[in-house]
């Protein structure tokens, strides 16, 4: 089974990028991120020529989440994090699907910090958390996968000493994450590649993608259960360097069925 993680950046204007990736890579599941489209304007028809069935939580013009199942339709289980009936953001979507349950997840960016907008990140975090453990208690198979804002350590960025002051590395935001994965989930990535410069994300930019400056934000955690069938994982790069690409390039793991 592939799993995967996209931030599409605009589905409907990168929608062509979006397909000819799925014919390529012929993934099972798949979270995207950053829809910035409204539920009415998903382009569920050309996903479903495509193969897939999908569930999703759109916003104008920002956020936004879906999953999408190779040759059925996702159980959608919940849309939006619990925890702030007043958070209107569309960043949480969740699923059961080929027998587990994915949770799909676009964390707040939190710049410029500090400030609201970093205070915003640090709560929805805290809310992450604590749905989190709840999931883990369920033990049963569980995959949280997404964009996550988020460099875990200096090994998941270019040039560490350059983005000490943002929101995405900021020590509270790195604790943060350690907090969330010593409850007991695996970070796929880091599992496989423990020593390597893995990374997801690279700005539009100062040629970073040329120059592989980049990122790790995109990250796919992993309950007990389903880090026992843990195979394979890699970076679609191919597909960032396409004309009109995301910023970021699908991420996926393979599983043992």
């Amino acid at each position: 089974m592939k799993l995967a993680s996209f931030n599409v950046n605009g589905i409907n204007g990168r929608l062509d990028i979006l397909l000819r990736w799925l014919a390529q890579a012929s993934p099972d599941v798949v979270c995207l991120q950053e829809l910035k489209a409204p539920d009415e304007k998903f382009p569920w028809r050309a996903i479903e020529k495509a193969g897939y069935g999908a569930i999703w939580h759109g916003q104008k013009s920002w956020n936004g989440v879906a999953v999408l199942a190779r040759g059925h339709d996702p159980i959608e289980t919940r849309r939006g994090l619990p925890g702030d009936l007043d958070d209107t953001h569309s960043r949480y979507i969740e699923a059961a699907v080929n027998g587990i349950l994915v949770g799909c997840l676009y964390l707040p960016n939190g710049n410029p910090a500090p400030g609201p907008k970093f205070d915003y990140k640090l709560r929805w975090f805290q809310r992450l958390t604590a749905y989190a453990e709840e999931l883990l208690a369920l033990e049963i198979p569980v995959a949280l996968v997404g964009d996550f804002n988020v460099m875990p350590t200096d090994l998941d960025v270019y040039a560490p000493e350059r983005w000490r002051d943002d929101a995405l590395f900021r020590p509270e935001v790195r604790a943060a994450y350690r907090d969330l994965v010593s409850q007991g989930w695996t970070d796929a990535l880091r599992h496989l590649f423990p020593d390597q410069r893995v990374y997801t994300f690279w700005k539009y930019f100062r040629n970073a993608f040329a120059r592989n400056a980049g990122l790790r934000i995109d990250h796919l955690l992993l309950s007990p259960p389903l880090a026992d069938d843990l195979l394979r994982a890699g970076v679609d790069k191919s597909i960032r360097a396409l004309p009109h690409a995301s910023d970021h390039a699908p991420v996926w793991i393979e599983l043992r069925d």
